[in-house]
């Protein structure tokens, strides 16, 4: 569905500017921005993906991974076609990497903002995850559906590469309630080389989430070769360290997908590595992804399990009052 976009300006020559992500593409009339769904039309700015689910799912909301907010609920998850990085390792290119502007695919159907929160209200989901590909690039049906989510009394979830502006994200702010963001690498080159952006766009909008109150997580997919050192992962958990030691880190195992089928998967060791890597910089909380260990939650204090996972689903909760029923330490997160 063609809906107008939001943040963005008219320039000269029916060109115009848009700002909803930190590539602030400037556009030809008829020609699309980076992302392929937001297309200037006569001067005017417009998103081709409003309602146009291409997947909607009811998941548990440790899938996001999300291990510190409402631990044990369901999120309705939706996302339409698109993205504004090309990263060669994506784990959803099937439905990341297609767009208007490269050809369309097989999606559900036009779906309405409040279709999609009666559905959430229907399977009893605590919240809604904008997730799968990138919520950002259909920011207009997001935040639609965001607001009716928050009157109905649920709580919104972006799952994303963080590259949106701080104008997006004020925007978005008064109904988003946590998110996962992807920390792909701390190194701009790689960044450039392997999604075709930037780091310090992603590293300004975890520091800006955290000074907004949104609860955040953060998510590294660990790739032999690409940022596995001993140098980056230091880096990367010494910068969320500095923003909150309390940041949840999710180190997820890489298996070979998209334009890395010739990357081998990564080994349990290194992910052992970048578990004490990461503790060793003051994170409270390490989690391993994509395998059969290292997903319950130890107290940063006493070290007993307070959480307990499997297969991406809560299995027992010990917490009393938001802390730790053992030692009595707190333990952040939303738990209620």
């Amino acid at each position: 569905m063609i809906r107008e976009a939001l943040l963005w300006e008219k320039l000269d020559e029916q060109r115009v500017h848009c700002y909803l992500c930190a590539h602030h593409c400037k556009i030809s009339e008829s020609e699309f921005g980076i992302c392929g769904v937001r297309q200037n039309m006569q001067g005017v700015l417009y998103t081709r993906v409003y309602g146009d689910l291409i997947a909607a799912n009811i998941d548990p909301i440790e899938k996001k991974p999300l291990y510190h907010f409402l631990p044990g609920t369901q999120s309705y998850s939706i996302a339409t076609m698109g993205c504004n990085f090309r990263c060669g390792f994506c784990q959803n290119w099937q439905i990341s990497q297609v767009s208007p502007k490269v050809g369309y695919i097989s999606s559900r159907s036009k779906v309405s903002p409040d279709w999609v929160v009666k559905e959430a209200v229907k399977n009893h989901c605590r919240s809604i995850s904008y997730t799968y590909t990138e919520p950002t690039i259909f920011f207009e049906y997001s935040f639609d559906t965001a607001q009716l989510a928050a009157e109905a009394g649920l709580h919104n979830v972006f799952v994303t590469n963080g590259y949106m502006t701080q104008h997006a994200l004020e925007t978005i702010r008064p109904y988003l309630s946590a998110a996962n963001v992807d920390l792909k690498s701390f190194s701009d080159d790689s960044y450039k080389r392997t999604c075709k952006a930037r780091l310090q766009p992603v590293l300004d909008t975890i520091t800006a989430m955290k000074s907004l109150g949104i609860w955040i997580e953060v998510t590294t997919l660990v790739i032999p070769g690409e940022n596995d050192s001993d140098k980056e992962l230091a880096l990367i958990a010494e910068f969320l360290a500095s923003v909150d030691h309390n940041i949840p880190w999710h180190i997820s195992r890489f298996r070979p997908d998209y334009e890395f089928t010739t990357h081998e998967a990564t080994p349990l060791e290194t992910l052992h590595r970048a578990g004490e890597i990461g503790r060793r910089a003051g994170l409270s909380f390490v989690y391993m992804g994509n395998v059969l260990e290292g997903s319950d939650t130890l107290c940063h204090q006493c070290g007993k399990p307070i959480i307990e996972r499997q297969a991406m689903g809560l299995k027992t909760m010990r917490l009393a009052d938001s802390s730790c029923p053992f030692c009595g330490a707190a333990v952040a997160g939303v738990w209620t």
